[in-house]
C-alpha cells in the first residue's frame, strides 16, 4: 500500500536532501522534524531542525541565501525527504555553491552540470573579457558574427547528417551549442527559460495525449 507522505513519529527527524531544481546538483543534508515539514510547505522556504541548537531554523535567515521550494518528494518508506529547490546563494556556510565540494574518489570528472559550467565560462568572459579569448572576440564582434557562427555550425551540423557521420554530428553539434549559449547570453536567455518553454511544450502535448 502506497504511504501519504513522510512519516514523523514523535521526536524523530527525517534526513532532508536538497537538490538544485534546474541542474539537479545534491547542495546539503539536513534534518526536519515534522514542524519544519510543514512550516517549508507553509512559507516555500527551507526550514529545518538543528540537532547542535535544539531549534528550528530557516536556510538563508541570516546570509540570505535562501531556497524557494520547487517540489517536494518521499521515498518509498517515508523516512527520507527530496527538496527541489531554486537556491538564492550559496548552500554552504563556507560559501561553496553546495555542501559536497571535496572529492574523495572518482573515475572521471561528472559532466551532469557541463552546460551551466560553460555558461559560467562564457558569462564571466563577457563581464571580464579577456586578450585572446574567442569568446571574448565574439562580444567584441557583436550578434552579427555570432549569428554568422550559428549559421555555419548549423550548416556543418546538417553535412555531417547528410554523411551519417556520428563524430563529425557530434563536434559540430556541440559547436552550434558553444555559439548558441553565446547568443543566449548577449540576449539574456538562460537555460532556465528554455527548460521552462520545453517543459510547457512537454506539459501541453502529455495532456493533448491524455485525454
Amino acid at each position: 500500500m502506497p504511504i501519504e507522505g513522510p512519516i514523523f513519529s514523535e521526536n524523530q527527524l527525517i534526513p532532508a536532501i536538497v537538490q538544485e531544481e534546474t541542474t539537479g546538483e545534491v547542495l546539503m543534508l539536513a534534518y526536519m522534524n515534522e514542524e519544519a515539514y510543514l512550516r517549508t510547505i507553509e512559507t516555500k522556504e527551507t526550514w529545518f531542525y538543528s540537532r547542535k541548537r535544539n531549534e528550528l531554523w530557516n536556510k538563508g535567515a541570516t546570509s540570505g541565501n535562501k531556497q524557494v521550494v520547487k517540489r517536494i518528494s518521499y521515498d518509498c518508506d517515508g523516512d527520507t525527504i527530496l527538496i527541489h529547490v531554486n537556491a538564492l546563494g550559496p548552500a554552504c556556510h563556507t560559501g561553496e555553491k553546495t555542501c559536497f565540494y571535496h572529492t574523495a574518489w572518482e573515475d572521471q570528472p561528472s559532466k551532469n552540470n557541463i552546460i551551466e559550467d560553460v555558461v559560467t565560462s562564457i558569462s564571466n568572459r563577457r563581464v571580464h573579457p579577456v586578450e585572446g579569448s574567442y569568446t571574448t572576440y565574439l562580444f567584441q564582434e557583436g550578434v552579427d558574427k555570432i549569428l554568422k557562427k550559428i549559421g555555419e555550425e548549423t550548416s556543418e551540423v546538417i553535412i555531417g547528417a547528410k554523411n551519417q557521420d556520428k563524430a563529425e554530428v557530434t563536434w559540430e553539434i556541440a559547436d552550434l551549442t558553444y555559439h548558441t549559449l553565446v547568443l543566449m547570453e548577449l540576449l539574456g536567455v538562460t537555460t532556465t527559460d528554455i527548460k521552462e518553454e520545453l517543459h510547457k511544450r512537454h506539459s501541453s502535448k502529455q495532456g493533448v495525449a491524455n485525454e
